[in-house]
C-alpha cells in the first residue's frame, strides 16, 4: 500500500500550464515559435468572428453594411482598450504569416513533394501574403486613429484594382486574381465535405467531432462569401473597370440581393463566426511539428 501511494502522484497528468512550462524549458525557441503560431490562429479567429458579427448585424438591419476584415477590426476602436486589441491582432496576424511561411517553404506539415502537396503549399504561401498584407493594413489603421478617419474598404479595393489594370496585361492579372479567389471559395466548400475534416486536431474524439461540425459550417460559409468576391474581381478585369471590384464586405452585401437574401446573409454570417471559432480550436489542438521541419514527410494513416 505504501508503494502504491508513492507511485500514484507520478500518474497524475500535469496541467496545460505545467506542460507548457516543461516544454519551454526543454526547447525554448521551438516552443516560443509554436506559441506565436498558435497566437496567429487566435488572431485569425478574431478577424472572422468580427466579420461574421458585422454581417449578422447588417442582415438584421442594425448596421447599414457588412464589413470586410479591416472595417470589422476598425470597429474595435470604439471598445475599451480597442486600440491595444487591434495592435495585438496585428502582431498575431504577422505570426500567422510566419506560420504559413513555415508550412509553405519548410513543409512544417510534412506534406511531401507531390503535385497536390505543392499546390497546397502554394495556397498556404498566398494565404500568408494575404494575412501579412492585412497586418500591414492594421498598422496603417493604427496610424490614422488620431485623424478619426474611417476606412473605406471598397474604395481601397478599387484603387488597388485600378493600379493593377494600369500595368501591361493588367486586365489578365486582375482576372487571374478573381479566378484564384473563386478557386479558393470552391476549395473551401470542397474541404468542408472531406471525410477527414478535423482529423488532424490532437484532442479527444468528442471534441474533434464538435470542432469538425463547427469547422465544416465555417468553411462552407467562407467559400460562399469568396464566390461573389471573386466574381466581382473577375468581372472588373474582364471589363477593365475597377469600380466593378469589391472586397469581402461588398460581396457579403451582394448576398442580400439574392432571393431570400437577408436569411442567406444571416446564415453566411453565422458560418463566418463558426470559422472564427474553429480557428480557436486549431490554436489549441492543431499539431505543429516545428522541431522536424524539413524532414521526410510522415505517412498518413
Amino acid at each position: 500500500m505504501h508503494d502504491a501511494l508513492q507511485v500514484a502522484p507520478s500518474t497524475v497528468r500535469p496541467t496545460a500550464w505545467r506542460r507548457a512550462v516543461l516544454r519551454l524549458r526543454a526547447a525554448p525557441w521551438t516552443t516560443l515559435v509554436e506559441m506565436a503560431c498558435r497566437a496567429g490562429y487566435v488572431a485569425r479567429g478574431a478577424v472572422y468572428l468580427s466579420i461574421g458579427l458585422c454581417a449578422w448585424l447588417a442582415a438584421l438591419r442594425l448596421t447599414p453594411h457588412a464589413r470586410g476584415s479591416i472595417g470589422a477590426l476598425e470597429a474595435w476602436a470604439q471598445w475599451p482598450f480597442g486600440v491595444a486589441m487591434i495592435g495585438l491582432a496585428m502582431v498575431g496576424l504577422f505570426a500567422f504569416m510566419g506560420w504559413r511561411v513555415l508550412q509553405a517553404v519548410f513543409d512544417a506539415d510534412r506534406q511531401g513533394r507531390s503535385l497536390k502537396a505543392w499546390l497546397s503549399r502554394g495556397g498556404q504561401m498566398v494565404s500568408g501574403l494575404v494575412y501579412g498584407g492585412l497586418a500591414l493594413s492594421l498598422f496603417g489603421l493604427l496610424e490614422t486613429f488620431d485623424e478619426l478617419r474611417e476606412v473605406d474598404e471598397q474604395a481601397r479595393t478599387r484603387e488597388m484594382v485600378a493600379s493593377v489594370l494600369a500595368w501591361p496585361g493588367g486586365g489578365l492579372a486582375v482576372m487571374a486574381a478573381g479566378l484564384f479567389v473563386l478557386a479558393a471559395g470552391v476549395g473551401n466548400m470542397v474541404q468542408a465535405m472531406s471525410p477527414r475534416f478535423a482529423q488532424r486536431l490532437d484532442c479527444d474524439g468528442e471534441t474533434r467531432r464538435q470542432a469538425g461540425w463547427i469547422g465544416r459550417l465555417g468553411y462552407l460559409a467562407r467559400g460562399a462569401a469568396f464566390l461573389p468576391a471573386g466574381a466581382f474581381v473577375l468581372q472588373a478585369g474582364l471589363h477593365a473597370r475597377a469600380n466593378e471590384a469589391t472586397g469581402l464586405g461588398g460581396a457579403l452585401d451582394a448576398l442580400e440581393s439574392l432571393p431570400f437574401g437577408r436569411p442567406v446573409m444571416a446564415c453566411v454570417a453565422l458560418g463566418l463566426m463558426a470559422f472564427g471559432v474553429y480557428a480557436l480550436f486549431e490554436a489549441r489542438f492543431r499539431p505543429m511539428r516545428l522541431s522536424s521541419t524539413g524532414s521526410r514527410p510522415r505517412s498518413e494513416p
